[in-house]
């Protein structure tokens, strides 16, 4: 596998200041979207966009999970270079290692030329990327105050079939960058599973264990007279999900209300999926897509199958 940074092509985001975006707002990936329907269609579950978010209903802040961050880009949205480059938050992640932070490749491709990755583990990187506009400054200024530069890298078979999206990436720090990471937050790096360890366990085992999704993203649909909104979003947020079904490179969560449980949503897209297991919480998988409206499923690409191992090792030791 060749290793080199995401070099985006094209520019396919609209900005939309978080609290307000639409479902039409968001990254679609048409080619990925179909293949994960077809799959979603033979298994019986409705699956949408990508990059999810975390819901209103049975979810709570999550201060003490420093190890879950949001990905925020400073890019140019409009090809003018006389106005300035946009500082957003997009996505969400976990760093996985000291200078190593896991997100999804859908995040990290398809952006202008000269965009610019971050990495905050702020538990509200909505408010300190307003309070650092409001400070004033150039966008290199503004994104720096609120978090610490890297390079993206993504799988390069990105953006694959229903088997296998390869839609995973990382945000790798340099040795200077990772210690003011370090400076700014206290994190205990996530631990990622076995080789094949989900598997191993099976369905029956994993339906009895439990599971939490955290992420930055926005709430379920809210309609409204110009259709569906997703508001809030850009605060560090967990809620309790139930385990549905494990495909090969796929684990599927029920995030239903009705039944006590929360979910991911819009912005939520590379955040950790953990499920506890002998008493340790293990980043099961990442959060890719999900049902439209936010209300139903969240399906999670996994991190113990040998595609994801063979993209992670040349970043870090793996279990």
């Amino acid at each position: 596998m060749t290793l080199k940074p995401s070099i985006p092509l094209t520019a396919v985001v609209r900005y939309v200041h978080p609290r307000t975006r639409s479902v039409e707002d968001y990254v679609r990936r048409p080619v990925l979207l179909a293949s994960l329907a077809a799959t979603a269609a033979a298994a019986m579950l409705s699956v949408a966009a990508p990059a999810s978010a975390i819901n209103s209903y049975n979810a709570q802040p999550a201060p003490e999970r420093t190890e879950v961050g949001a990905l925020v880009v400073q890019y140019d949205r409009d090809s003018n270079p006389a106005t300035p480059d946009v500082v957003d938050w997009v996505c969400s992640g976990t760093m996985i290692s000291a200078d190593t932070f896991l997100t999804a490749a859908h995040c990290t491709t398809d952006w202008p030329a000269g965009i610019k990755f971050y990495v905050s583990l702020a538990q509200d990187t909505q408010a300190a990327i307003d309070a650092s506009y409001a400070q004033g400054g150039t966008p290199e200024q503004i994104a720096g105050r609120v978090a610490v530069q890297g390079t993206p890298y993504w799988d390069q078979g990105y953006p694959g079939n229903s088997a296998d999206a390869h839609d995973i990436a990382v945000i790798k720090l340099d040795k200077a960058q990772a210690a003011e990471l370090a400076k700014r937050w206290k994190f205990t790096p996530a631990s990622l599973p076995r080789r094949n360890q989900l598997s191993d366990l099976g369905s029956r085992a994993l339906d009895a264990d439990q599971w939490q999704v955290m992420g930055y993203g926005t709430q379920e649909a809210v309609n409204g007279p110009g259709g569906q909104t997703h508001p809030g979003g850009g605060v560090r947020q967990k809620a309790t999900v139930d385990f549905n079904a494990l495909n090969p490179t796929w684990v599927r969560l029920a995030m239903n209300e009705s039944r006590g449980l929360g979910g991911a949503c819009y912005g939520d897209s590379g955040g950790p999926n953990f499920v506890t297991l002998d008493g340790k919480l293990v980043l099961a998988g990442t959060t890719i897509t999900g049902d439209s409206p936010c209300y139903a499923t969240n399906v999670a690409y996994r991190m113990d199958t040998d595609s994801a191992r063979n993209f992670l090792k040349q970043f870090v030791t793996l279990p």
